[in-house]
């Protein structure tokens, strides 16, 4: 049993280096109570599989289900806005089990097949041109700025069918949205302005696609509603789901995947000798290496063992992506990048009935921004090797990436 490891997993080592203290706790108590944030921390790759997959123990009606307050500590004069944000985020799908999950992801994957998010690939291949070419004019670039956060901003406003002079606005509401997962007190005055601003820029326009319906994603889910399946309010909450979940985890991996190619020199110089024929696995090992998403949140529907421990009918869990992708007893030399490894089972994007419904269009934008960024800057470097972190236990997200070009 672990003793002497801080449960505080919002310090800045933790922040900054996930990997040495999720790699302990993988190592000396695999599933481990945290007495701070009450929750066992689950670390072990095939455990994460195991519980994904046993969807029915470990229910996804978190914010429906959990009485307790928010960790860490919000304002206490937050508490309402709390109280407003999980009743919201309890409207998403993803906060749902099954029958209704079912349901629901059923409607929303006739927009997501891997065939149809495929043929984005033009558009994302075009925009990061775009993106680039204006960045270089401008001379001071930062790639999360100037590529990382525009670009998924680009592809989702053009899922929803938002006007391209209205997309700084869509931007705006993302920004908010993404304190989801943060540590800051102050986090749910940000997240529920995020979501009150989405519910009135998307209202009126589900209005008019109920009338008159498009080929996008808010039509989709208007033709949900009209079949019973959502109501208005899951409409709403959903298109705020697909701007906070396609945002974050492209951007994260953009940066993530490129900072560790900037520290892998030896990868970086693999890819840039064929971008195109490495991309795919480039961007798998990417995703494992330095996984967008760190870890996520379910509460036991029963009572049930794991390795010894009992897990009692509604704690909470959290089980670490970042620690399961450097597994060793699942991958070789976990802690090296290796962009010729395959097979690559890693579960950035989940796994079970729960794995990620945007899983291709994310793969198709950071292939693209690889091999364009291996073939235009073969000599790209970083400005500063001192990175700082979101304080997030959700997402692995870099503030700012600064780099040289030549």
């Amino acid at each position: 049993m672990v003793t002497t490891i801080n449960d505080d997993m919002f310090t800045a080592d933790v922040i900054q280096d996930p990997y040495e203290y999720y790699g302990r706790l993988r190592d000396e108590d695999p599933v481990h109570w945290n007495e701070l944030y009450e929750l066992w921390v689950v670390t072990r790759h095939d455990d994460l599989v195991w519980l994904t997959r046993n969807h029915e123990q470990f229910s996804s009606q978190v914010m429906a289900n959990d009485p307790r307050p928010a960790y860490p500590a919000i304002y206490e004069s937050d508490t309402e806005l709390y109280d407003y944000v999980k009743n919201y985020q309890s409207k998403m799908f993803i906060q749902h089990d099954r029958p209704e999950h079912l349901e629901m992801r059923k409607v929303l994957h006739s927009f997501f097949t891997p065939k149809s998010m495929e043929e984005w690939r033009p558009l994302v291949r075009s925009a990061i041109v775009e993106l680039l070419d204006e960045a270089e004019a401008k001379g001071d670039v930062d790639l999360m700025r100037d590529l990382a956060v525009p670009l998924p901003v680009l592809v989702i406003a053009e899922m929803m069918g938002v006007p391209e002079t209205e997309r700084r606005q869509i931007r705006l509401l993302a920004e908010k949205l993404l304190n989801i997962g943060r540590g800051e007190p102050d986090r749910m005055r940000h997240l529920s302005d995020g979501m009150k601003g989405m519910d009135e820029y998307v209202t009126p326009m589900v209005e008019e696609r109920i009338q008159n319906p498009k080929d996008d994603f808010i039509s989709v889910l208007a033709g949900g509603e009209k079949t019973g399946v959502f109501t208005r309010e899951q409409v709403l909450v959903n298109t705020a789901l697909l701007l906070l979940a396609g945002h974050e985890t492209t951007i994260n991996l953009i940066c993530n995947g490129t900072l560790s190619f900037m520290n892998n020199r030896d990868q970086w110089d693999l890819l840039k000798s064929n971008p195109r024929g490495l991309m795919v696995r480039a961007t798998e090992e990417a995703l494992r290496y330095d996984s967008p998403v760190k870890s996520i949140t379910r509460i036991a529907a029963g009572d049930v063992e794991l390795h010894g421990k009992q897990i009692k009918k509604d704690d909470r869990l959290r089980w670490f992506i970042s620690s399961a992708n450097r597994d060793p007893n699942k991958f070789e030399n976990p802690n090296t990048m290796d962009i010729t490894r395959w097979p690559n089972p890693h579960v950035a994007f989940g796994s079970g009935v729960h794995h990620c419904l945007g899983a291709t269009i994310a793969r198709v934008e950071g292939q693209e921004v690889f091999a364009a960024l291996a073939e235009r800057y073969p000599k790209l470097q970083l400005q500063t090797n001192e990175m700082e972190y979101q304080p997030s236990i959700t997402f692995r997200s870099i503030k700012n990436m600064p780099v040289s070009l030549n």
